[in-house]
């Protein structure tokens, strides 16, 4: 809360005061109040109401909540926070229990419910001071400069949600709704609600911070029923080592029990073959021809005869 917003509270806190001692006191604004009603605007401008009556909606809590709402709510998409929403939230909810209980407890008859004129109409079971319109009107589209994120925007939101909450609290005096007392106290109700939203931002984000850790504890208890663990995978057989047979092995069959060939079980050994030696083992067999084929052109050598005797 700043310095100049403390001020600034103080004095809208001092006028709304100001307002609720006259109207109790029945002073010049009581006085006033009647002069405007028995007027009757809508009676001196017929041709404002079928439009007034239209714009008027945009101080009703439940069709302004809705639209705004809406764009917060996307906002908190946006942005990944819920801010927005809860202080829309907190704002409404202190609309509520301010503006409501100063009703209640005044109990104030609207103009067309009025029983004696001169009259503050107090303590007579009614509920119209402060307006309710005029109130919501400057919290719901005040909101909307609260939160906004740039100076510029800030400005012009400011601007545009105050000509509307001015228009909505004159356009009910206009309508014969309520006491020209009623709107002023209801802008300056509506001013404090938002003037007072800076010393609600710790519990407002402590708030988000316990939504946000409830979320996680039911994602973290809901992960472990809708997720089924991955099948392990299988490990990789290891090949077969097949033994390596050079080029001079006769080809041995291997030596299997007669239960492992045939499946019945006895388990008895075959007979043993006779031993029967290696390829490398046999002696090498010298072929009894030569395998050069005999040449045509050139003559068998004979080996020269030796002399006999001696």
């Amino acid at each position: 809360m700043s310095r100049h917003r403390v001020v600034l509270f103080g004095a809208t806190m001092a006028f709304y005061l100001a307002i609720v001692v006259a109207v109790l006191g029945s002073s010049w604004l009581v006085e006033l109040d009647w002069k405007v009603m028995l007027y009757r605007p809508y009676e001196q401008w017929p041709q404002l109401h079928a439009f007034l009556d239209y714009f008027v909606v945009l101080g009703q809590r439940g069709p302004t909540a809705v639209m705004v709402m809406a764009w917060l709510g996307w906002r908190s998409w946006r942005q990944h926070t819920l801010r927005p929403l809860l202080t829309l939230g907190a704002a409404l909810l202190l609309l509520n229990m301010t503006v409501g209980s100063v009703k209640l407890g005044l109990g104030r008859l609207g103009p067309h419910y009025a029983t004696q004129i001169g009259s503050a109409e107090l303590f007579a079971g009614g509920d119209i001071f402060p307006s309710g319109h005029t109130a919501n009107a400057v919290v719901t589209w005040g909101i909307l400069a609260y939160l906004a994120t740039t100076p510029r925007a800030r400005r012009w939101l400011s601007v545009i949600s105050a000509m509307v909450a001015l228009g909505v609290g004159a356009t009910t005096v206009y309508l014969g709704t309520h006491w020209v007392s009623d709107v002023l106290l209801g802008w300056a109700a509506g001013l404090l609600i938002l003037l007072a939203l800076p010393w609600f931002e710790p519990l407002i984000a402590r708030a988000e911070a316990l939504v946000f850790a409830v979320r996680a504890k039911v994602r973290e208890r809901r992960r472990p029923s809708t997720t089924t663990a991955p099948a392990p995978v299988p490990a990789p057989a290891a090949p077969a080592m097949v033994p390596q047979r050079g080029h001079d092995e006769d080809d041995v069959p291997v030596r299997e029990p007669v239960g492992a060939a045939s499946g019945r079980g006895s388990g008895r050994p075959l007979p043993a073959r006779p031993y029967q030696p290696a390829r490398s083992e046999r002696p090498p067999v010298v072929p009894s021809g030569t395998r050069r084929p005999p040449h045509t052109e050139r003559s068998p050598r004979t080996a020269p005869a030796r002399p006999l005797g001696g």
